[in-house]
């Protein structure tokens, strides 16, 4: 079955819909102009989580404020450098959510700069509110009563801002300074390093306040060595602007989750991994192997999403990186089911997931030969995954979570028929601010139809998630608002993607952002998926087929670095516009082995250690059905000459390829 080209896309933006070929290679290729160039991707899954999961978690944030003696000189603006952050640090302190753990560090208030004070003025800083749930009338009280006379002694309030912060999970630093460290050496960055070395994870963002081209390389360096974003602002407007929006870019900061699991070089020592989310490290170049256990008639679902750390000067040439995903069968035999996913880019902080969905246990064994398919029926099958393609500046080791789902068979599949897809509704009333998270593991909820407000810095990848039941789709836009300049520094790529709980992609729309208000997608309403039903996955229309299993669907936004990446490129506004469509219908009766199995659902229950495995019933064979409980829930293909044309322009590649020969 084919199906032809989407003649409907805007010129420039041509987007191919899937050609499905028996024994063959599927692949999807969508291109959109960039301005400059022409950004080529081949586009599978990135990431996703599923479960009813808690709201999107908040890293603990201490914000360091510079209070030395240059900060009484005065603003472009007016007033004096300490009036502008303190009315930053008000503007920050209503944006900030309810409950949000913000803390507050200075640094210069308790001695002059004289030379005869800089052993104590090097020493100088102070904790005025700790990392817990933000006080916002003590800490303006806090911030409003700070006299700035002393030293700038940078590295060693990063220093104690890490010994306030917890010590483990994700934390995050946002410095604001005017000026270099004037206590140094050590240097800010190989504090910063030393820390790392010692164990101690820690983000900074760093906010230039009207620095020269000396400080800004040293607080550029704090934010490249920890992952975080380094942000200009010129004077007390673009301060009071910036901080509220890097202050929230820090607070969505993220720790990977999951039960602990240590996956193996071979499958015959390969841990079993039961519904959940499990999480492993991985090697560069490394393959590691888990095994499922996945009952007759039973369809298995395993994705693996590793986050790459936010890095600056990474040649476009050598920020590629690749997960690759192979299924076995019993005895380690090849069951021909290859995935492979790239993503350029990768230091822009992207996330980069690989599934499968495996339904080989859906499958009769017993005719296929006198000793059976060691690749159908119910049994353990063995999932590899390998990083393979790793680009330059990321860690020997990255944690990767691991997500496994194990679906039941059906006793009864629900309505067979798709339904048509929902209309897009405008959205009535102020949008309701959210905060996206740093992962699908920590997404953003979104409550339902409406729009809802975010402010991305460039180079974040965020995330958002909707609840849809059996019966219900969503249509969604994206809407980025004007910013100030113009150019190729202020030139970023722009995409959104939404996902479903198994961590499939089901669509994309890419573009550029150059400062212009712009819409995603530009050449239609919305980005829409059809009502969720069992019997999609049947669909003769192939796109439909991921949209068969009711949870949390997830969407994407990313703003990418901008082509030249000078730091002065402000903050960009963004506004999702959402409809929920359909009503919610009963699902398919579910033939759980035990009611264990239906408390643990398809995905593992959130909040619990993933469950082990699912047991067979004793006697049962590859190919033979289990005893069950009815319930009726209410190679990366090389692209030469497109590879060079996105390499030579700086833009990003996302390749995705899936072999079946079964």
């Amino acid at each position: 079955m084919a199906q032809e080209a989407d003649k409907s896309a805007e010129p420039g933006h041509a987007k191919l819909r899937p050609v499905i070929i028996a024994e063959s290679n599927l692949v999807r290729i969508g291109l959109v102009a960039l301005g400059v160039g022409v950004l080529l991707t081949l586009a599978g899954p990135v990431a996703g989580a599923q479960g009813a999961q808690e709201p999107a978690e908040l890293a603990p944030t201490m914000l360091v404020l510079d209070a030395s003696g240059s900060m009484t000189g005065a603003d472009p603006a007016g007033g004096t450098k300490m009036d502008a952050a303190k009315k930053a640090v008000h503007a920050l302190v209503a944006a900030a959510p309810d409950g949000a753990p913000v803390g507050l560090a200075v640094y210069g208030t308790g001695t002059g700069n004289s030379d005869a004070e800089r052993v104590q003025g090097c020493q100088d800083v102070t904790v005025l509110r700790p990392p817990g749930a933000i006080d916002k009338a003590a800490l303006a009280t806090a911030v409003d009563g700070v006299v700035p006379r002393g030293y700038t002694p940078i590295g060693r309030s990063l220093q104690v801002a890490a010994e306030q912060l917890p010590p483990e999970g994700p934390r995050s630093v946002v410095l604001v300074s005017d000026g270099e460290d004037t206590c140094a050496p050590p240097e800010p960055c190989d504090v910063v390093r030393t820390l790392s070395g010692q164990g101690v994870d820690l983000v900074v963002h760093a906010v230039g306040f009207g620095v020269d081209a000396v400080a800004r390389a040293q607080l550029a360096c704090v934010a490249q060595a920890t992952g975080g974003t380094y942000t200009d602002a010129p004077d007390a407007g673009a301060l009071q602007r910036v901080l509220p929006r890097v202050t929230a870019t820090a607070l969505r900061n993220y720790q990977p989750a999951g039960t602990p699991i240590t996956g193996t070089p071979t499958f015959d020592a390969a841990p079993p991994a039961g519904p959940g989310q499990h999480l492993d490290t991985i090697g560069q170049h490394e393959q590691r192997y888990y095994a499922v256990d996945v009952p007759a008639g039973a369809t298995a679902y395993f994705s693996a999403t590793v986050s790459f750390p936010r890095l600056r000067g990474i040649d476009v040439v050598s920020d590629f990186n690749t997960l690759q995903l192979r299924t076995y069968g019993d005895g380690g035999e090849d069951c021909h089911e290859f995935v492979s996913e790239q993503t350029s880019r990768s230091s822009d902080g992207a996330a980069l997931t690989v599934a499968t969905t495996w339904d080989g246990a859906t499958k009769d064994a017993t005719g296929s030969s006198p000793t059976g398919d060691a690749c159908k029926g119910g049994g353990r099958y063995w999932f590899a995954l390998e990083w393979d393609r790793v680009s330059a500046g990321v860690p020997e080791r990255l944690p990767v979570e691991l997500l496994v789902g194990v679906e039941p068979a059906v006793t009864d599949p629900g309505p067979v028929a798709v339904l048509p897809l929902g209309a897009f509704v405008e959205p009535t009333g102020a949008p309701r601010p959210v905060v996206g998270g740093g992962s699908f593991n920590v997404a953003g909820t979104l409550d339902g139809s409406g729009s809802y407000a975010d402010v991305l810095q460039r180079g974040e990848f965020v995330f958002y998630r909707v609840r849809l039941d059996w019966g219900q789709g969503l249509t969604y836009r994206v809407r980025l608002g004007e910013t100030p300049g113009r150019g190729t520094e202020n030139l970023s790529p722009v995409s959104t993607r939404v996902y479903t709980p198994t961590r499939e992609e089901i669509g994309e729309e890419f573009s550029s952002y150059n400062g212009d208000a712009r819409q995603l997608p530009s050449n239609k309403p919305a980005l829409t998926t059809v009502p969720v039903r069992y019997g999609n996955r049947n669909a003769d229309v192939v796109a439909t087929r991921t949209q068969s299993v009711a949870g949390w669907y997830s969407i994407s936004v990313q703003v990418g670095a901008p082509h030249t990446d000078n730091g002065t490129a402000a903050p960009v506004p963004i506004q999702l516009d959402l409809t929920v469509t359909g009503d919610p219908e009963p699902g398919p009766a579910y033939a759980f082995s035990s009611p264990e199995a239906q408390r643990i659902g398809l995905f593992g229950e959130p909040g619990r250690p993933a469950a082990g495995p699912v047991a067979a019933a004793p006697g049962s064979t590859r190919g033979e059905a289990t005893s069950t409980t009815v319930i009726s829930p209410a190679g990366w293909a090389t692209i030469a000459g497109g590879a060079a044309l996105v390499v030579a322009l700086g833009t990003g590649i996302v390749l995705r390829s899936r072999r079946r020969a079964r």
